[in-house]
């Protein structure tokens, strides 16, 4: 290993979490969760062992800190996304979709990171909750749109039925996810997108117009 870069840094501590951070994720999309390793971390990132545990107290919790950049990450990108559409409850909903199953947020990198961290999350419950299907901030913003679609004119089950959907939508996501990682030759994030659109209007008949939700 090469020290030279470590100790031009040393006093820069933030900057040796991303180093480690950025390490542990590229080495997860690459080569899984297995061998990510404190040995490969460091190597990649070209600081000591100790750098580790000194920022993060162990390899657990920088995997869970890596969970959390990785969620940073693809909010990023779909908080870009919504902001290029209008505020409708249906708008909003088919942005979330388009930005889900975009190439910025579905990739081959974003899959092998986001599976890798699902099978972790049964030993390291700190990282459930930046890959769970329920995870919270995606799930209230499709809920809230859901509940003001379904609100009008308000009915007495439509909060439950907007649960529901939201959940159902979310289980469809994740769905795609797990075909594109599994085809991804074959993938088409079109069909995709037409796919979910054309549950959401079976429950909301009108409601979303599945020529144009890939757009």
């Amino acid at each position: 290993m090469d020290g030279g870069a470590e100790h031009t840094h040393s006093r820069d501590p933030k900057r040796h979490r991303q180093l480690l951070i950025k390490a542990t994720l590229d080495s997860v999309a690459e080569v899984g969760i297995a061998e990510t390793t404190i040995s490969a971390i460091i190597k990649r990132a070209r600081l000591s062992r100790g750098m580790i545990h000194l920022h993060f107290g162990g390899k657990g919790s920088l995997l869970a800190a890596s969970a959390a950049s990785f969620s940073d990450e693809y909010y990023v990108e779909m908080d870009r996304q919504l902001a290029l559409t209008s505020n409708s409850p249906a708008e909003t909903i088919l942005a979330v979709l388009r930005a889900d199953l975009s190439p910025e947020i579905l990739n081959e990198r974003s899959v092998a990171i986001w599976h890798g961290l699902r099978g972790e999350a049964r030993y390291n419950p700190e990282i459930a909750g930046y890959s769970d299907t329920r995870d919270k901030r995606l799930r209230s913003m499709i809920n809230d749109a859901f509940d003001a679609l379904l609100s009008e004119p308000p009915t007495v089950d439509s909060k439950a039925i907007a649960n529901e959907v939201t959940l159902g939508t979310l289980a469809l996501l994740e769905g795609m996810w797990v075909d594109y990682m599994t085809h991804p030759n074959a993938f088409s994030r079109e069909t995709a997108a037409r796919i979910i659109t054309r549950f959401l209007n079976g429950v909301i008949p009108g409601s979303f117009n599945v020529e144009t939700t890939a757009s």
